[in-house]
């Protein structure tokens, strides 16, 4: 029997090009998993087979736990405290072995051995492919279509497959069996039983990924795409930058009478490409962005990572776009959230503003309106910029002296300690789970307070643009504090 087992396992192991550790381990497993059967329960079970003889044992294992997490699988878990009367130096995740009675070949059944057997060198060849295909380091998936699968699509390169899902798809794009496919690698998911490799056509990744085909001078270092921001199909927006003095970040893109970016919008079912030249100042970079509109002037908030970005009644469309689309774009390639508005816009809002910071100077610093003009006048916006702003500067402004600036400076501290206080005594109302939130601090619960926000729940029913206009944080913060006040939702 031994002997017949070595036979058997070299005979697979040459039908189907795999090692024969490979087959051992199947046989291992089928061994093992007929075992279990014949005992019932839970139990763990580990064979060993020779590789030289093919004489195997079979061992009952139970596996090691803290004293403090107790046994979840009686029949196949101990606690250390029980394992270490047995092995002084056992450890927590190491295992007990008890020698068992082995079950032959014959007992298994042949059919159920060899379809566990089969099972897992299909498994093993996959694995094989797979590594042998990611080895290459290829970005670009490039195949044709095998098959639909519940609306997502199987596309075969070689003998590799990859999964196209719907959401990845280029809308109203038509795919059918046999067409040439190529799609970005978005992620490969060792857990899923079919195609392992997750494709997309939809994403800014894959763009990026087609301009690196198209313009040699990006492998080369010479330019590089820093930023995308798609609307699959209909438009899109990439920045770019030049490494090198003699090459055009733009034209070299665009290539010979726009050879290199028809061939990017081909391949995305016509998608227009918006090329802009990056820049490290935030506020040039949004205006290229939202080209082909002019910006009359712009206005940056680096606390609320905001612009206010003003064009003129012509421009006003095309900053905006059909739908927002333009202005989206923009934003979501710069990672700055741009508000597009008109002259008679930004003036009344900064009238407005103007407005408020006069009437908080007024009643916090106990002044009248004219000094409080003055502070606007001299940038001053702020109960900390009044109070904390190097003494030097504010003596340079010509209609305050030294005893004025440091009684302005010690009634914007005081102001700021009574602010603080109520602050505190705000947060006093709200829910113990809200303030125990990992991502709020006192100064957003208040103004989560101001908005109503009271409990977890109420933070949680907030949808992520309501969250950042109350609360002045960025969007990524805003959609993680929001999940993480839903997670008991789903764990209760």
């Amino acid at each position: 029997m031994n002997r017949e087992l070595l036979m058997l396992v070299d005979a697979i192991a040459r039908e189907k090009s795999v090692e024969r550790e490979v087959v051992f381990g199947a046989v291992e497993a089928a061994l093992a998993s007929a075992t279990k059967k014949l005992h019932g329960g839970e139990i763990d079970v580990r064979v060993s087979v020779d590789r030289e003889t093919g004489v195997y044992e079979t061992f009952r294992r139970w596996h090691v736990v803290p004293n403090e997490a107790g046994l979840q699988i009686p029949d196949a878990e101990v606690l250390l405290f029980e394992a270490q009367e047995q092995i002084e130096d056992i450890e927590v995740d190491d295992y007990i072995e008890e020698p068992i009675d082995s079950v032959t070949i014959g007992r298994i059944g042949a059919q159920a051995a060899k379809q566990v057997i089969l099972q897992k060198i299909r498994d093993a060849e996959r694995e094989q492919l797979l590594t042998d295909f990611l080895s290459r380091g290829d970005k670009i998936f490039v195949g044709a279509v095998k098959r639909l699968d519940k609306g997502d699509i199987i596309v075969e390169s070689g003998r590799v497959e990859g999964r196209l899902r719907r959401g990845e798809m280029i809308p109203k794009e038509n795919l059918r069996v046999g067409d040439r496919v190529r799609a970005v690698i978005l992620e490969v998911d060792a857990t899923l039983r079919g195609p392992q490799i997750i494709l997309s056509r939809s994403a800014p990744s894959f763009m990026m990924e087609l301009f690196a085909l198209e313009v040699p001078e990006i492998e080369q270092g010479l330019l590089e795409i820093k930023s995308c921001a798609r609307d699959p199909g209909s438009r899109a927006k990439i920045a770019v930058v030049s490494h090198d003095r003699r090459v055009d970040p733009i034209g070299t893109c665009v290539g010979v009478r726009g050879s290199r970016v028809n061939a990017v919008t081909n391949e995305l079912a016509g998608e227009r490409v918006d090329i802009v030249l990056w820049s490290e100042d935030p506020a040039q970079f949004v205006i290229g962005a939202l080209a082909p509109a002019n910006v009359q002037s712009i206005v940056v908030d680096e606390e609320r990572h905001a612009m206010d970005v003003v064009v003129d009644e012509e421009n006003l469309a095309i900053a905006i776009g059909r739908g927002g689309q333009n202005v989206r774009l923009a934003s979501e390639m710069t990672g700055w959230r741009i508000n597009i508005m008109s002259a008679e816009e930004s003036q009344t809002k900064q009238n407005e503003e103007s407005e408020s910071l006069r009437k908080l100077f007024v009643d916090k610093l106990d002044v009248d309106v004219e000094v409080a003009d003055i502070l606007i006048a001299e940038g001053f916006t702020s109960l900390e910029e009044v109070a904390y702003v190097p003494m030097q500067e504010m003596l340079e402004i010509e209609s305050f002296d030294e005893d004025t600036v440091n009684e302005l400076r010690t009634r914007a501290k005081d102001a700021l300690l009574t602010l603080d206080l109520v602050r505190e005594e705000k947060v006093e109302d709200v829910s113990q789970d809200l303030r125990d939130l990992e991502g709020l601090d006192a100064e957003i619960i208040a103004r989560l307070l101001d908005g109503g926000i009271h409990t977890r729940d109420d933070l949680a029913d907030l949808a992520v643009d309501e969250l950042t206009e109350m609360s002045g944080i960025e969007e990524e913060h805003a959609k993680t504090l929001i999940m993480k006040a839903r997670e008991h939702w789903f764990t209760t």
